[in-house]
């Protein structure tokens, strides 16, 4: 892959004393590539318009970007047709989009198309014990407002699901089955074939959480054969306050809104409301533009790097960071060194006795800006028995004198608090 580190304006600056920012937080919020501010920027400076509502030059030029941005994304994730895309808020608004609109089926709304989401007391919705908090607590609510039972599949040692328990936990009952496809905590990548294949047997359907998967590898849901995948724009070198639920078509059609207004009907009276068709049905009101728009010129320049180049750079450094961390003393790496489906460049660990902000306060003193807390996934580092850890993540403008640079400082850390094996 070419040395892209001159596209991210950012990655320029000073910090902390004039020091070279090392960037190693991507996993959280990822930096934004010149192509993508400047695909924003045009089209707020010069073709800001009401999208789909209006017959002027604005209106149809601001359509056809918005439009061409689903197109982008849709083919960068294996779509079948742009429809297939739905834009919302994030990845998180994504995953509840689905949710509601099971329990919005569940309450009646969608008429006889969405009556096979429906959920009742007696069924199951299951989870694993490695998701993010955005694929948790969407179907805890879920199965409070439906009666149905929240289940989930327990970790290993590593962190790491345990597949063996698919057989017992997903059963006839089970109605759901949500899991990420990489994790943001281990970094694992999970074998997706093992969830779908065991989905169908029972009629589940299948929900991916692709937040951390979708800008670090090849992706291709259509192959994947899930039923609806989540993901975030802002991961995956794009704006913030954009993100998109992908779903089959013929289920995006009978999967009932669940936030209801202005672009999403065909036929309102003031008895009744008629919805249009996937994905219109799903995006109420004004729309993120200008944000969807530089996630199209974001889905564009990753897929002109080619993403298996991408895994294949981001792989070779998280393995030296891992690799890294687990040799040193006193620090403890949460999740495998690597893993059968392969692991994303990253490494969450713990250091003994240091409290995780402390250590990020050294690192960040050297320049080097890591995540440091929870990550949203309290029940896998409680499975870790830590309340939290500091991790460090590497994206495509992510180099091995950024990860030299990183393992310095996390000596520099060890011999701050004299921390011992």
């Amino acid at each position: 892959m070419r040395d892209v580190r001159g596209d991210f304006p950012l990655l320029k600056r000073r910090v902390r004393g004039g020091r070279e920012l090392v960037y190693l937080d991507s996993a959280a919020t990822s930096q934004r590539p010149h192509v993508v501010l400047n695909a924003v920027d045009e089209f707020e400076t010069l073709h800001n318009g009401a999208v789909q509502r209006g017959a002027h030059l604005l209106a149809e030029e601001a359509t056809e970007a918005f439009e061409g941005a689903r197109d982008a994304v849709a083919r960068f994730v294996g779509a079948r047709e742009p429809r297939e895309i739905v834009w919302t808020g994030n990845a998180t608004a994504a995953l509840n989009l689905v949710a509601n609109g099971i329990g919005n089926a569940s309450a009646g709304i969608g008429g006889s198309e969405a009556a096979r989401f429906a959920l009742k007391p007696g069924d199951s919705i299951v989870i694993t014990q490695a998701e993010h908090h955005a694929n948790i607590v969407p179907w805890q609510q879920l199965a409070v407002r439906t009666g149905a039972t929240l289940k989930w599949i327990e970790v290993d040692a590593d962190g790491v699901p345990r597949l063996e328990q698919l057989d017992t936990v997903v059963d006839d009952s089970t109605r759901v089955l949500a899991f990420g496809h990489a994790s943001n905590v281990t970094g694992v990548v999970n074998d997706v074939a093992a969830f779908v294949a065991r989905a169908r047997e029972v009629g589940a359907l299948t929900v991916l959480d692709a937040c951390q998967s979708v800008p670090h590898m090849p992706v291709d849901f259509s192959v994947l054969g899930v039923d609806f995948a989540a993901f975030s724009g802002h991961k995956m070198l794009g704006p913030t306050g954009i993100g998109a639920l992908w779903g089959r078509a013929e289920l995006l059609d009978a999967l009932p809104p669940s936030i209801f207004g202005g672009g999403t009907v065909q036929t309102v009276t003031l008895e009744q409301t008629t919805w249009h068709p996937a994905p219109t049905r799903f995006e109420a009101g004004s729309q993120p533009v200008a944000q969807a728009i530089g996630l199209g010129a974001a889905a564009r320049y990753l897929s002109e790097l080619g993403m298996g180049e991408v895994f294949a750079h981001e792989r070779a450094l998280g393995q030296r960071m891992r690799q890294a961390v687990a040799e040193l003393d006193g620090v403890r790496l949460l999740g495998p060194v690597d893993a059968p489906h392969g692991v994303l460049g990253l490494a969450a660990f713990s250091v003994d006795g240091v409290h995780p902000h402390d250590v990020g306060q050294v690192l960040d003193d050297a320049g080097i800006a890591v995540r440091v807390g929870h990550h949203c996934a309290q029940p896998l580092h409680r499975h870790f028995g830590v309340t939290g850890s500091s991790r460090a993540s590497a994206h495509v403008y992510t180099t091995d004198a950024d990860v030299d640079a990183f393992i310095a400082g996390l000596e520099r850390v060890i011999e701050f608090f004299g921390v011992t094996a």
